[in-house]
């Protein structure tokens, strides 16, 4: 399964290349989700009610993984090591690794540098 993290989405929604046509085909084949983090900052970025409106056709075609007890757990888990380490990918990125993990998904995103710290964090290709 692959999931979309907000930096693609953003970049679909702009026509932005490479990552609108790779979007744009999972999307066709019905193989995207995301997750609720990425929800929430998609909609939370809207300032314009045409981006309201755009989103919101975007999330009517993406299923939403939740961030429930077991991936709340792993966030945890996940931002607890990083931190140990001297590494901190903030906390909505630590969400949306537990939430990914949990579900055994491959993320699409750019920010690569970020999520590449994160073990076990399967990574796709823009």
């Amino acid at each position: 399964m692959m999931v979309a993290d907000t930096d693609v989405l953003i970049d679909f929604l702009q026509g932005a290349e490479p990552a609108a046509r790779r979007i744009g085909l999972e999307l066709e084949h019905q193989a995207l989700v995301t997750t609720a983090i990425t929800r929430f900052e998609l909609l939370a970025g809207a300032r314009y009610e045409r981006q309201r409106r755009l989103i919101a056709e975007l999330l009517l075609a993406l299923p939403c993984l939740p961030l429930d007890e077991a991936a709340a757990d792993r966030a945890a888990a996940v931002r607890q090591t990083l931190v140990a380490d001297g590494i901190d990918i903030g906390m909505g990125d630590s969400l949306i690794a537990g939430i990914v993990l949990v579900h055994r998904g491959i993320l699409l995103t750019r920010n690569r540098r970020h999520f590449e710290r994160v073990p076990e964090l399967s990574l796709g290709t823009i």
